[in-house]
């Protein structure tokens, strides 16, 4: 039997309601830091992004600076929920950032989140800092599992440092993550200058500058008469171009550079297939 044209009309009308009142779940997105999970660069980020998605903050319960990318192997991780905030699920972990990530992955979320957010990180991570950072550690280790993420740092290592011109620029640069179908490997470490938020320029994408510290080591002794070593240093830039990230900061840009895991040096690489015969 062929169906009236006014019986087609109504099932069709029917069907496109019915997608229109499905509403579109909102993305995970996993937060985590180095500083501990009640520093107030996390509670920032939070606040930055708390509308975005279902937030999961999976965070070390106590600071974990220049831990790179270490795990915990030799002793048990716990895990301790604490109360939630504006919905915000908020667990503390007694490991490394990175064992944060992986326990919020299997343990927390029994999934892998849309995307995984790690800082705001109190003082810097450019340059070379990247590699001894916790903050960058978490957000690099979320990659390796296929999760895009960000790792956010402040200029300022002051624990009433203003956050303002921070929460703004997480905010747009999440918002493009999410808004752009980002590759599952992608790792962007973002720093932002300690001005305040009308100083900020915007934002640029950068290269990670050739920048390290001229580090010493302090002799001195304790009570007991013996020695120990307390180590300092002088941060100096070698990389005089304008497309880093150090030269993008001390002139009041934010600065996003794109980082990757793998450490293969393929100019060498071809190099060496062609010499080392």
């Amino acid at each position: 039997m062929t169906k009236k044209p006014n019986e087609v009309k109504k099932k069709t009308s029917s069907t496109a309601k019915r997608k229109s009142t499905v509403k579109k779940e909102k993305p995970v997105i996993l937060i985590t830091n180095d500083d501990g999970v009640t520093a107030p660069g996390i509670l920032n980020l939070v606040e930055a992004v708390k509308d975005l998605g279902k937030i999961v903050v999976v965070a070390p319960d106590k600071p974990q600076s220049g831990m790179g990318h270490a795990i915990t192997i030799n002793q048990p991780l716990r895990l301790h929920k604490l109360q939630s905030i504006d919905n915000v699920e908020i667990w503390s972990c007694t490991g490394t950032p990175v064992d944060c990530v992986k326990l919020a992955v299997d343990k927390v979320l029994h999934r892998k989140p849309d995307l995984c957010l790690s800082g705001i990180n109190h003082g810097a991570n450019h340059s070379i800092n990247v590699i001894y950072s916790g903050t960058m550690s978490a957000a690099v280790e979320a990659a390796i599992e296929s999760i895009p993420s960000a790792g956010f740092s402040l200029l300022d290592f002051r624990i009433d440092a203003d956050f303002s011109g921070a929460r703004k620029y997480v905010r747009i640069i999440v918002e493009k993550m999410l808004q752009t179908k980002m590759e599952k490997h992608t790792v962007l470490n973002v720093n932002i200058p300690a001005v305040a938020p009308e100083l900020l320029k915007g934002f640029k994408i950068c290269k990670q500058a050739y920048a390290k510290y001229d580090e010493a080591f302090i002799e001195r002794n304790d009570p007991h008469g013996r020695h120990y070593y307390w180590l300092t240093g002088e941060f100096v830039n070698f990389d005089k171009a304008k497309d880093t990230d150090v030269w993008a900061l001390n002139n009041n840009y934010v600065s996003v550079v794109p980082v990757q895991f793998d450490l293969t040096n393929y100019v060498l690489k071809s190099k060496l297939e062609k010499t080392w015969k």
